[in-house]
């Protein structure tokens, strides 16, 4: 598993297009200019793994692109000592760079096995620890865990799951695209033990978001 200085200097190239495409977080570019992202993706995309797009992966999912972790992970606002939970863990890119903020603790939560499989192997040969990988429901959250103070959705629903709402710490975030062909990035911040503000952030295209049938 091999990161080259071409990858690298390909990587610096991205974080530099991210900069330009609009995100402002240092530790979001350090991030992504710290994460080998080909060796999240099958080796025939090498050449494309550092293009600003998303790619195919195993089980008709998709690797997000650059831009869109980037994005979803700036709007969580991560400080130190936030516990994260991320649904859908897909190829484990997203996780990756969530695990490179100093001081977060990240529960990932996956639903297709052939996934969750595949990328539980990967994370031990690159020694990533998320605090717990899970094969589940992404639906229903991890209420043994809650409250958390950032939700990462990595997927398009139709509407927010109740329970992940309901898993956010006072003045959590839980950022997720909602609707069925097209998303909105949507940013949910809780206010009070009912009350959330709520923002959105413009149209994206996600894989859908699945449920009920683990």
């Amino acid at each position: 598993m091999t990161d080259s200085t071409k990858h690298q200097g390909q990587r610096r190239q991205l974080v530099k297009l991210l900069e330009e495409k609009g995100i402002k977080d240092k530790q979001v570019l350090n991030a992504i200019g710290n994460v080998p992202r080909h060796l999240f993706m099958d080796s025939v995309l090498d050449d494309y793994a550092y293009v600003d797009k998303a790619y195919p992966i195993a089980a008709d999912q998709t690797i997000s692109q650059p831009y869109t972790v980037a994005f979803q992970t700036e709007l969580l606002q991560l400080k130190k000592g936030d516990r994260v939970l991320e649904i859908g863990t897909g190829s484990g890119y997203q996780t990756a760079v969530l695990l490179k903020h100093e001081g977060v603790s990240v529960y990932t939560i996956e639903r297709q096995q052939e996934l969750y499989k595949k990328t539980n192997l990967l994370f031990k040969k690159l020694k990533l620890s998320p605090k717990k990988m899970i094969f589940g429901d992404g639906y229903k959250g991890l209420i043994d865990k809650a409250p958390f103070e950032a939700i990462i959705v990595t997927a398009g629903a139709s509407k927010v799951p109740k329970a992940l709402i309901e898993q956010l710490a006072s003045g959590g975030r839980l950022v997720i695209p909602i609707g069925d062909k097209n998303q909105i990035m949507t940013r949910y911040v809780r206010t009070g033990e009912k009350s959330f503000d709520r923002q959105t952030f413009g149209n994206f295209r996600f894989v859908p978001l699945l449920k009920n049938k683990i």
